[in-house]
């Protein structure tokens, strides 16, 4: 049982015997480890079992479609909208979605393509084929339109560009951290947002990144160098900015990761205490492919591109941003209140920047005690943080943090919790507009709408707030490329 070098050599681990077995080198940090792992265990889910996870995601997926879908038809407006009265049954029903929605008020029923010719008035209206979404999100909505004449259409033909994202996502969860990967694929969260926006892109790049770093690619895998697999990596958390932003931040600990050389300092050049090249790497690969797939927007219809930045930069703490702010601090967070809006809009990025640091600042102590630098567990706290403190918290976010489930070794305490209070948020905030909207009673005390909704405001902070510590003292759910979890022990000390 051996790995390879970035040389071609054989590292063996400790207890192994063979002719080209090489002690790894130790790490020359305090508090160094060495890595321990149990034999016997296949890499993985198996073929069959790969199969099976995928497609009990696929029925969940499924599910989720019919849900959506019940929002749609039977009869349309001259726009393609969805009659009798689509807004009534989406929050009523709890059947919305913003792909049913965003058919109209965005120029995708004209079927113009994103950015080029649009742009923001002062009123903050969209116009021209500009969408609030980065570039790659607006392609899909763009491609989805095509051969759409209807909401519903448009709901089937993007159900159907995203759905293989969330396959994906099952098959690499699986590949990585085994039947866990079940908290993906059969998880509510899959019900009721799979297709409520087009988060299963960026989910897939995130997860993709966390893939290729622990299993690598093609034939050589996990055996390829650290710096390539990293680098590779990077380039898929920069598409992933290009989806929907978050992962980028990603890119910091992965950076901390391989600067400390990997599990344990296995792959830090010979005689070096850091690597100081392969960071770098990482980090231009990611800042660099988001800024290639971004650029030919720059150039051919910058305020169109731009829009998306100043809408979501313009946009108010309000009763649909789902945010503590919001809720905390009625009713001075109306928002016709500018000073308090002003505050937010510093406090929000100001209170997520502090919980980056410290997410990091935990983990390099972590990684001083046990010698490798928890970049998975980092990478779940600052999601927490962002989730926390951001000034939106729209219901879909929370397939973002579902893979952080199944690939950090959380309480099973904790998931259920976490699924408990977003489904009183994902169920009661649609009763709650359709309560506001449709002139019916909608007061604390006048039924369920307001109260789940601030069981699922406050509950998900309050988790979100204690999964922050959880993941960083959590250990991976990710095996090793010979199908055993990665288990660190500390040196044991020379008797004297």
């Amino acid at each position: 049982m051996s790995d390879v070098r970035s040389d071609g050599k054989a590292i063996g681990v400790a207890g192994d015997v063979g002719p080209t077995v090489e002690q790894p080198p130790e790490p020359n940090l305090p508090g160094a480890v060495r890595v321990w792992r149990r034999a016997g265990m296949p890499a993985g889910l198996g073929g069959l079992a790969l199969v099976v996870l995928v497609l009990l995601c696929g029925a969940t997926m499924v599910l989720g479609f019919v849900n959506k879908d019940r929002c749609t038809g039977p009869d349309y407006d001259s726009l393609g909208r969805s009659e009798p009265n689509f807004l009534l049954r989406s929050e009523r029903d709890v059947c919305y979605s913003d792909i049913q929605y965003l058919w109209v008020g965005r120029d995708i029923d004209q079927h113009v393509f994103p950015y080029i010719d649009g742009g923001i008035r002062a009123d903050g209206q969209l116009f021209g084929g500009a969408v609030e979404y980065p570039v790659l999100t607006g392609i899909l909505m763009w491609l989805g339109a095509i051969f759409a004449h209807n909401d519903h259409q448009f709901l089937i033909d993007s159900a159907i560009l995203l759905a293989p994202f969330g396959l994906a996502v099952a098959w690499m969860l699986g590949r990585l951290a085994r039947w866990r990967a079940l908290v993906w694929a059969l998880g509510p969260p899959l019900v009721l947002y799979a297709f409520h926006n087009w988060d299963l892109a960026v989910v897939a790049c995130a997860v993709g990144a966390a893939y290729v770093v622990h299993r690598g690619w093609g034939r050589a895998g996990a055996n390829r160098s650290l710096a390539a697999r990293a680098t590779v990596a990077g380039v898929l958390l920069g598409l992933g900015f290009a989806f929907k932003l978050y992962p980028i931040i990603f890119t910091v600990p992965l950076m901390l990761y391989v600067a400390t050389g990997g599990e344990g300092g296995r792959w830090l050049p010979a005689g070096r205490r850091w690597d100081v090249v392969a960071p770098i790497r990482v980090a231009v690969a990611a800042v660099g492919t988001a800024l290639v797939v971004n650029l030919p927007f720059m150039l051919l219809g910058f305020n169109g591109w731009a829009a998306s930045f100043t809408f979501q930069e313009d946009r108010e703490v309000d009763i649909t941003t789902n945010s503590i702010w919001f809720w905390a601090f009625r009713p001075y967070s109306n928002p016709t209140n500018k000073d308090f809006q002003s505050l937010i809009d510093l406090l929000s990025p100001g209170m997520i920047m502090v919980s980056f640091v410290v997410a990091c600042a935990l983990g390099w102590r972590r990684y001083r005690r046990e010698g490798s630098y928890p970049w998975l567990a980092v990478s779940a706290a600052m999601l927490c943080g962002f989730l926390l403190f951001h000034k939106v918290h729209s219901p879909q976010y929370t397939l973002w943090l579902v893979p952080m489930f199944v690939l950090m070794r959380i309480r099973w305490q904790w998931i259920a919790a976490y699924f408990a209070a977003d489904l009183a948020m994902g169920i009661g905030v649609f009763r709650y507009y359709y309560a506001i909207s449709f002139g019916k009673p909608y007061g604390i005390y006048d039924g369920f709408a307001e109260q789940a909704t601030v069981i699922g405001v406050w509950g998900r902070a309050v988790l979100l707030l204690a999964l922050f510590f959880a993941f960083l003292a959590a250990p991976m759910a990710v095996h090793d490329p010979d199908g055993t979890p990665a288990v660190t022990a500390p040196e044991p000390v020379p008797a004297t």
